[in-house]
């Protein structure tokens, strides 16, 4: 005799599941607020500047695309969570995201909505330069610019070279995927607690003179490289990506090398090496 199949749940309790669901999300929100709250008593982060932690959010990231699976798409979940922690930072430390548009102002509002909402204040700007002034007059302000040089930007990096300036303290998205829906490649710029800056990949701002294509080739073989014309010294201002177990030291000798004097170099920022999505497998 075979087992009677059980009953199909039916529509009703289907919903009813997903109230329920629903008003537990809505409730772990709330609860995750009121230790946002106790958070803001202990560590007093509402007088001390940008409560943004990028090592932190960095890893979380990287736990959501670890443990993701299931028919949501990855772009919903990253999208939430973004979301959820861009606004629980703007409630402890409140401030503004200054983004550059002249590399796209539809592509870098997306990538600002998408990881920041709509609850942190958007500023546009022309010109990334005008962001970092902006970033280094306030209080804990965040800046995105483009991580490349778009026409006429100027070496805008240099401006982070000295000891008080802001730096560079992420790149996004923090999701490294062919298909993301903001795939804006952007820098962040703001002050950020030493204890809260990720170091995995070094950013160094360069003056050289004796640029030249060999240079711009020999390096990119050893580093990403932004670099724009410094007709004064017949040479360039380069912003030098060094990625995690990279050594500048080895791309100065490439540079050398290829016939180029290196005149200064500072550490303008560091950041996480953006997490690669595994490719699906057929």
């Amino acid at each position: 005799m075979t087992d009677k199949p059980k009953d199909a749940p039916n529509l009703g309790d289907l919903r009813k599941d997903i109230d329920r669901i629903d008003e537990a999300m809505h409730g772990l929100l709330m609860e995750r607020g009121e230790i946002i709250n106790r958070l803001i008593s202990v560590k007093k982060t509402q007088e001390s500047g940008s409560a943004f932690r990028p090592a932190r959010e960095a890893d979380m990231m990287r736990r959501l695309v670890q443990r993701h699976h299931g028919i949501l798409p990855l772009d919903t979940a990253e999208s939430i969570w973004r979301v959820i922690i861009a606004t629980f930072t703007h409630v402890q430390a409140p401030f503004s995201v200054h983004a550059d548009l002249s590399a796209g102002d539809a592509m870098m509002r997306d990538s600002a909505r998408f990881h920041f909402g709509f609850t942190v204040p958007f500023v546009p700007h022309v010109g990334a330069a005008s962001v970092v002034e902006a970033v280094s007059e306030s209080k804990g302000d965040l800046g995105l610019v483009p991580a490349f040089a778009p026409d006429h930007s100027g070496a805008w990096w240099t401006a982070l070279e000295f000891e008080s300036a802001p730096k560079i303290i992420a790149r996004l998205p923090f999701i490294d995927r062919s298909d993301h829906p903001a795939p804006l490649d952007v820098f962040v710029v703001s002050r950020a607690a030493a204890d809260a800056m990720v170091t995995e990949v070094e950013t160094w701002s360069l003056r050289v003179t004796g640029w030249s294509a060999a240079a711009a080739r020999a390096a990119s073989a050893l580093a990403e490289i932004v670099a724009v014309p410094d007709k004064a010294f017949n040479g360039a201002a380069l912003l030098i990506s060094v990625p995690a177990g990279g050594d500048l030291t080895e791309i100065k000798a490439a540079l050398v090398k290829a016939g180029v004097t290196v005149r200064s170099a500072a550490l303008v920022g560091s950041h996480a090496t953006r997490y690669k999505v595994p490719a699906q497998k057929p």
